[in-house]
């Protein structure tokens, strides 16, 4: 992008600063939005919307305006500094809370965070600060009707669905994969009946309908650059109405995991217990008060029906010929989805001795 078309875009925005000959330079290590630093004073982001990946982009950023405005508002009232606990969207001259470029392309500028992100768990603990901060999250938007959002990615984490979809790659095979996997077909189907606690908790009632992040991976928590306090939550592109279990079970299917989820030497690849205490514990800790039994009851349970959900999603992925993630090799999914399958068995055994430690933690919190 020239230096030209970068000025006149964020010449549509209403910056505290001329953004004329300021360096505009790439940011982050994101994979779906073209993400630029614009250091004016005070600095910005300003991003370019996957449309392929978000085709919705209007309601997505109304979905990120209402959140942060309500999450600012809370922390103002509270006396604390929401620069730093949330971002603000940056109104276009026009109003909008975002410009559509002649080309149809879709931008946003937000205020920046001067924090940083961790790209992997080096101490657990760092998932007990990230923890108090989505307790935190939540308790903020506990009195924010989720039913206000739109569902950006529709039944993103309805697992009977996700199931539906592995049945049909199941019967068309397209890849012609299948008699190369037939055990781990197996082992998927063999957890069918048991996937669809959570949807069936919010179609009835007795799992709440909540405000989701929906990709808390440690990466979207930022950390103070000279301490080590986690300070927000960023990457709300996918806030939608859905369960904190999604979000807790998400945050650990990568967080209590002994190695990277495309690891091909399974014996390397564990449940590991500290990080999914500190975790729990960060997470009552900031929300005890507000967790309803029933969502406390499933909290292990939340984590290893994640694992198995991005499990056969992958699986599914490598029958249908690798058409949604992105592969380094022709055997990428598959191993993927066995990495995972093997955290689902090993949270599976240890299921009781999970579910007595989150009651032995909120007992001691509450």
């Amino acid at each position: 992008m020239t230096e030209q078309k970068l000025y006149d875009l964020l010449s549509k925005f209403d910056l505290e600063a001329d953004p004329k000959g300021v360096k505009v330079v790439p940011y982050g290590g994101g994979h779906i939005n073209s993400t630029f630093l614009v250091d004016t004073d005070p600095k910005y982001i300003l991003q370019k919307i996957n449309t392929h990946v978000f085709p919705y982009p209007v309601e997505l950023m109304r979905n990120i305006e209402l959140v942060t405005e309500h999450l600012t508002k809370k922390m103002v009232a509270a006396g604390e500094d929401a620069s730093m606990g949330t971002y603000r969207v940056v109104k276009a001259k026009d109003g909008n809370n975002h410009i559509k470029d002649d080309d149809g392309s879709f931008y946003r500028v937000i205020t920046f965070i001067d924090a940083v992100s961790h790209e992997k768990v080096d101490d657990p603990t760092e998932l007990y600060r990230a923890a108090k901060v989505y307790g935190k999250f939540q308790k903020m938007l506990s009195d924010f009707d989720a039913n206000e959002l739109f569902e950006v990615i529709p039944m993103f984490h309805h697992t009977p669905n996700r199931m539906k979809n592995l049945l049909k790659a199941i019967e068309k095979n397209k890849s012609g994969r299948l008699d190369s996997v037939k055990a781990d077909v197996e082992f998927a189907l063999s957890y069918k009946d048991r996937i669809s606690a959570v949807v069936d908790g919010i179609a009835d009632g007795t799992i709440p309908l909540r405000v989701t992040h929906n990709d808390t991976k440690l990466n979207n928590f930022l950390f103070e650059k000279d301490g080590d306090e986690c300070v927000c939550l960023i990457d709300l592109d996918t806030v939608m109405p859905g369960s904190l279990l999604y979000d807790y079970g998400d945050a650990l299917r990568v967080g209590a995991s002994s190695a990277a989820e495309d690891e091909t030497d399974l014996s390397k690849v564990n449940f590991c217990l500290e990080p999914f205490e500190q975790f729990t514990k960060g997470l009552l800790e900031s929300f005890a008060g507000d967790i309803t039994e029933r969502e406390l009851a499933l909290l292990p349970y939340s984590h290893l029906l994640m694992t198995f959900e991005v499990g056969i999603r992958f699986l599914t992925d490598y029958l249908d010929g690798d058409v949604y993630f992105k592969t380094a090799y022709a055997e990428h999914n598959i191993d993927r989805a066995r990495n995972q399958f093997k955290l689902v068995r090993d949270i599976d055994e240890r299921m009781d001795e999970l579910n007595a430690l989150v009651k032995k933690i909120y007992n001691e919190v509450k």
